[in-house]
């Protein structure tokens, strides 16, 4: 699958990090401390002391609860439904902000999440702004120094009796923190709702339409995000010349890039730009309804037709021209000149497009009682989706001088036929890397039910269950061939071609798969006295692939993947100090991911293969969250985490054309890039009524960059800082500095760096070495206004 594919090679996971307690759980208990019946119950539902949207990784999307599992999707819900199905290729960012459009945006906790939607890990919970009674609108403004222009623009009221509408405007032009030649904008979005509400039977029921489009360009998604840099060999990296990490684009300054279309063999030509489309329309009901004996009822209807696109152009090798391949590149007055730089640097383009039907339904009943609060829902889910991957691969330029690379042309391309060049010298081995196709549908029919009951007055006890059905029809391009062997990817592969046996023909494979799925959560807290207590839960979920798994050439391991979580600790609060301790303990078996592993041949060239691998992963954890109020006006937050998350059981490898046979045994390593002590404190203080200073560290330490655990990078800061002023009843202003420690440097993983084992690490001291960085130094400005 891509999302796993891509992120191996950068070795990215998408993670959602492995604690699902860690960084977060502990806000749980101080939270089922502190809740009884008589408080909203949706309060029970979400974590605190959490702001989701305070983000090191990227300026307009929702922060990653680090958790540990890789190939976990972010998930992010509004009205109780996922906003996206699958974020491969229809990213989150791309049709859902936190912006003006929305009432209300929280964090789910781990045992809801895995309740409501059978997915583990925390979840953004979000509410559409609805009308209400009167004329009411909300004008928000960002921007910063870089030139980022972001408006949101919500006008509510009622149109007639019991009826209300809702409109919603949001418009992002976000030129990144350096400029890419080939386009004006890294992302720009546009997102248009409209909702119209009936309320009736004396405000018992409401119902709910809303329309909801999008069109986004989110070009920084996973195109810009990497840099050159010299990794020194002790954890740091220095600048590469004069190549600054985080302002300077590594990126050609030429828009376009030639590809075969997976589908039809079709030789075509795209930008970056319109590579990155996405657009979405989606239709929403929704209907609330509360009887006289306190019984509730809701039902949730979403139907989206969209087309989804991520573009990655991934740094692989990046080497001196050992091959001494002919280089030119085309100057300014458009002559052809010899390329004599240091560095070649060779990208993979990633064109992921799916085009995308799927409906969500879900109803829920809930009461709640004088002790206790109970619910039964059900979830139908349908997702249809024709998706492909077309990969194509470029060399570029590196300059030290920090001006833009330049694509590099092959003037000697047709002597190098296992490269299989697209004709004009610049593009080569079409599809043969990390090529995907699927076509068809998932279907998820889910009954789950939860419990909130106090015992008595010192005890509480939550639990609930989920049982699920999930039928998955359609087709991929793993294919056989007469030994019975999986053809791997080939240049020039797509639909209809031959195998370089000259005998076998790459036609789709179906797919026909059926699964009971289940989840299970239970959760005490006793009370040993009015302020100290015992608090544990347990949270076992289990699942089995989705489409996007069946991406790759090889067929995924369908067996049933479980996810345990079990944590236990204690609290204690007072008027002025809420503490929690816990232990953790989560494991997740049989992770479906195909590595891409990288090796010089004896020509001095770059090849790149394919290798499916099926791993567990497990950790061990200790948090301790502490939330203070020491004297008026002032808060702080405290958060410490150790955790040791491990692979489990990691082992694949592939060989080259050349008979070299790479291999991987990572089985007892450090999961790459998860640290292994989280640090976050976040003091505020209101120096007056209305004018409130914060600021906020995060500290992570070594984490590994390669799989081998053979290259790492030492512990950073992530800081945020600034002020807020409510300047009247209608007027907030803020200020916010992101990195104000202006730290620089490389983080998550290099590029090509799969098959280094620990004892080879030395010799690449002082080598350059491409991946990604810290976010760097960002001055942010914001408004708001109520009218």
């Amino acid at each position: 699958m891509k999302k796993g594919m891509i992120n191996q090679i950068l070795h990215k996971t998408s993670t959602v990090l492995l604690l699902v307690a860690l960084t977060c759980g502990n806000a749980w208990a101080q939270e089922q401390a502190n809740t009884n019946q008589s408080e909203d119950a949706s309060t029970s539902k979400e974590e605190g002391n959490r702001n989701v949207m305070l983000n090191a990784a990227s300026a307009n999307g929702p922060r990653e609860i680090q958790i540990g599992l890789p190939s976990a999707d972010v998930n992010v819900l509004e009205n109780g439904m996922l906003v996206t199905y699958a974020t491969n290729p229809h990213t989150v960012n791309t049709l859902w902000r936190a912006d003006a459009s929305l009432s209300h945006v929280g964090l789910l906790k781990i045992s809801e999440t895995a309740i409501t939607t059978g997915n583990i890990g925390y979840a953004v919970n979000s509410f559409t702004q609805l009308g209400e009674k009167g004329f009411h609108g909300t004008l928000n403004y960002k921007s910063n120094h870089f030139g980022l222009q972001e408006f949101s623009l919500n006008v509510n009221g009622g149109i007639a009796k019991d009826w209300y509408y809702s409109g919603s405007i949001y418009q992002d032009f976000d030129p990144g923190t350096f400029k890419i030649k080939s386009t004006p904008f890294q992302d720009r979005t546009q997102i248009y709702k409209f909702a119209l509400t009936k309320r009736y039977n004396d405000n018992r029921g409401e119902f709910t339409a809303i329309y909801h489009y999008s069109n986004s360009h989110p070009v920084y998604n996973y195109a810009t995000q990497s840099a050159p840099f010299i990794y020194v060999g002790d954890g740091s990296v220095r600048e590469f010349g004069d190549f600054a990490l985080g302002t300077t684009s590594y990126l050609p300054m030429d828009n376009e890039m030639i590809y075969r279309d997976m589908r039809t063999g079709e030789v075509k030509q795209t930008n970056l730009y319109d590579a990155a489309q996405n657009i979405g329309s989606m239709a929403t009901l929704m209907n609330t309804y509360t009887w006289d004996n306190g019984l509730s009822w809701k039902a949730v209807m979403k139907y989206d037709h969209s087309t989804g696109s991520c573009v990655y152009q991934t740094p692989m090798s990046l080497d001196q021209n050992e091959a001494k391949i002919n280089y030119l590149f085309e100057a300014a007055d458009g002559s052809m000149q010899p390329y004599t730089g240091d560095y070649v640097q060779s990208r993979m383009s990633c064109l992921n497009r799916g085009f995308i039907n799927s409906f969500m339904f879900t109803s829920e009943l809930s009461k709640k009682n004088a002790n206790n609060t109970w619910r039964l829902g059900v979830n139908e889910w349908f997702y249809d989706i024709d998706y492909t991957s077309s990969t194509t691969m470029y060399d570029q330029s590196v300059p030290m001088d920090g001006s833009y690379p330049v694509r590099l042309y092959n003037a000697d391309y047709a002597t190098y036929t296992d490269r299989t060049y697209a004709g004009n010298g610049y593009y080569y081995d079409f599809n043969k890397n990390a090529s995907e196709y699927y076509k068809g549908y998932e279907n998820k029919v889910a009954l789950y039910f939860t419990h909130d009951w106090d015992i008595t007055s010192k005890l509480n006890l939550y639990y609930g269950a989920r049982v699920e059905y999930q039928a998955l029809r359609g087709e991929n391009a793993a294919v056989k061939n007469a030994a019975g062997e999986y053809v791997g990817r080939f240049a020039n592969y797509y639909l209809g071609a031959t195998a370089p046996d000259g005998v076998t023909k790459i036609t789709p494979n179906s797919i026909d798969h059926d699964w009971f799925n289940y989840a299970l959560t239970a959760a005490a807290t006793y009370k040993l006295t009015k302020q100290f207590g015992l608090t544990g839960d347990f949270t076992y979920i289990t699942q089995h692939p989705k489409i996007e798994n069946f991406a790759p050439a090889t067929l995924p391991n369908v067996g049933q993947i479980s996810v345990p979580l079990g944590r236990a600790g204690i609290y204690y609060n007072n008027s002025w100090l809420s503490l929690t301790s816990l232990f953790s303990y989560i494991s997740k078996t049989n992770n479906n991911s195909t590595l891409n592993l990288q090796h010089k041949t004896a020509g001095g060239q770059t090849e790149i293969m394919a290798a499916p691998l099926n791993f567990d992963i497990q950790t061990l954890g200790w948090t301790t969250d502490v939330v203070t109020h020491p004297f008026k006006g002032f808060d702080l937050h405290f958060l410490f985490t150790y955790q040791q998350p491990t692979y489990k059981k990691y082992e694949t490898s592939v060989t080259f054309s050349d008979g070299y046979v790479g291999q991987i045994n990572a089985t007892g390593n450090i999961v790459a890039e998860i640290p292994q002590i989280i640090i976050e404190i976040d003091p505020s203080y209101m120096i007056t009524d209305d004018l409130k200073i914060w600021t906020s560290f995060r500290y992570f330490s070594k984490t590994y960059a390669n799989i081998n655990d053979a290259y790492y990078f030492n512990g950073r800061w992530e800081t945020f800082g600034g002020v807020n002023w409510q300047v009247n009843d209608k007027l907030a202003l803020g200020c916010t500095v992101v990195n104000f420690l202006n730290q620089t440097g490389a983080k998550g993983s290099i590029a090509g760096a799969e098959l280094i084992e620990k004892e080879e690490a030395s010799q690449y001291a002082g080598h350059v070495m491409a991946g990604s960085y810290i976010r760097p130094f960002t001055v942010e400005f914001s408004a708001s206004l109520k009218f």
